[in-house]
């Protein structure tokens, strides 16, 4: 069988890609699991270089990883460049900070001696979507390989040439034989792989429903898993915020990626006393924004990736339109080639309507008002989902205060919600569970282990 790339700005097929056959797979997951077997026993010193590795060969080839990228999902190039760059970015932060997270740590106990150490889990299956298609893979893989695992990518089959890229990624940088694999596999072969005793973990990152599926699938097996889910982030806007700053934001945060980002802001919940500023401001930003060719570094939003996508897109503005939802920009379907959607502004969502209800994905804006705080806290976290949060107001005590009563992953107080190596990444409700980045998420895939040596001694 055949996987088609197809370009959303244009409709034109890119590249055709033969699938991995069951025989083909069997070679990839056993010369995996050999090359693990040895990668474990080298020493942490001995594997963060091909971290280092890694992170040339990504900056000395950006731009054609960026090109690619824009090609297969639609990508403002600008954007494209700065997931490579941030790919790097993370490969060089684990390379520093590997040894420091899983050093071993002596404990106090009744043993004479007693520590925690952190030994990798084995092949571990990544299962990865196209709005990120190097970024999703190497948050996970410049970690799970500095504590000494192999990694398998089955990747969305709209980036075929991306998901083959990320493993010459790994081959021009001198991984081990094996080490690092893509495969090119249907829905069958991965159950498969999830059953198999030779697969010791799994990290998916997707929609609530597939991480349902696999999540049940990995769950047969009592394997550890890794889901990063859907989100419906709401981004707050308090009555003594900075407006314009929020406004100019919200746009930005809203916007990026083509508005295909599980942590996008996606409700934009607003006090009444600034409504109608905010509306005015945000809707202005978003008028203002370049919608075309993603090829050109002046465009800010590039097209859909699929054709279904948008389709599902514009039936939530019509449903929300439907529900009494107010159309202040875009809601059109527009004419001529590629999956091309206006940046569309909704005021006056209410619960219950599919643009407050429903993960939005896609440049769709929804603005809630509400007449005061509590109110606000109340719709943000009427949701399923928890993945990230952002809350704009100028008294920062009263801030932290009420951070800790968003139920998100990640709550970013006056400014954007995103990823950072350094900090832990993920979230609750059905958005998921676990970690990735930080400390926390060098330890999602090891087995913390405790070494007891006793008896304890009168001297010990």
């Amino acid at each position: 069988m055949t996987i088609v790339a197809t370009d959303p700005a244009t409709g034109r097929e890119l590249s055709r890609h033969t699938r991995h056959s069951d025989t083909d797979v069997e070679a990839i997951l056993s010369g995996a699991t050999k090359a693990q077997a040895d990668w474990r026993r080298r020493p942490i010193a001995e594997r963060t270089p091909l971290l280092q590795a890694v992170a040339r060969v990504l900056r000395d080839n950006r731009d054609q990883y960026a090109a690619l990228i824009t090609a297969e999902m639609g990508k403002p190039i600008g954007e494209a460049l700065a997931e490579i760059d941030k790919c790097a970015l993370t490969c060089d932060y684990y390379a520093d900070t590997a040894a420091v997270h899983l050093a071993d740590r002596t404990v106090a106990s009744d043993a004479s001696d007693s520590a925690v150490v952190y030994d990798p889990l084995g092949v571990v299956l990544a299962i990865m979507p196209w709005n990120y298609p190097f970024w999703q893979f190497f948050r996970f893989a410049a970690p799970a390989l500095a504590a000494g695992n192999a990694t398998l990518l089955k990747h969305a089959n709209n980036v075929p040439g991306c998901a083959r890229a990320v493993e010459d990624v790994l081959r021009r940088a001198g991984a081990p034989d094996g080490l690092c694999r893509t495969l090119l596999i249907d829905v069958k072969q991965v159950a498969d792989l999830i059953a198999d005793p030779r697969v010791s973990a799994i990290t998916l990152t997707g929609s609530t429903q597939v991480g349902a599926i696999v999540a049940s699938q990995a769950a047969a097996e009592l394997k550890k898993q890794v889901l990063e889910l859907g989100g419906s982030d709401p981004f707050i806007v308090l009555a003594d915020a900075d407006v314009a700053q929020a406004a100019a934001t919200a746009a930005k945060a809203r916007f990026v990626n083509n508005g295909q980002s599980c942590v996008n802001a996606k409700r934009f919940i607003v006090e009444e006393a600034v409504a109608d500023e905010f509306a005015r401001l945000f809707t202005e930003h978003t008028a203002a924004l370049t919608v075309g060719d993603p090829t050109d570094p002046a465009t800010d939003l590039g097209p859909l990736a699929r054709t279904d996508l948008r389709t599902a897109l514009h039936d939530q503005v019509t449903r929300s339109l439907a529900g009494g939802a107010e159309l202040l920009l875009g809601g059109e379907l527009p004419d001529g080639d590629g999956c091309f959607y206006p940046p569309t502004v909704l005021d006056h969502v209410r619960p219950g309507t599919a643009a407050f209800d429903e993960e939005t994905f896609g440049p769709l804006a929804a603005i809630t008002l509400v007449p005061n705080t509590e109110t606000a806290l109340a719709l943000a976290n009427r949701t399923e989902y928890g993945l990230g949060a952002a809350l704009w107001t100028t008294d920062l005590d009263r801030a932290r205060r009420l951070a800790r009563e968003l139920d998100a992953g990640a709550v970013f107080i006056n400014g954007m919600v995103a990823s950072d190596p350094r900090l832990p990444f993920g979230g609750i409700k059905k958005s998921g569970y676990g970690r990735e980045l930080g400390a926390e998420g060098i330890r999602e895939f090891v087995n913390t282990k405790t070494v007891w040596i006793g008896p304890k001694t009168d001297a010990a």
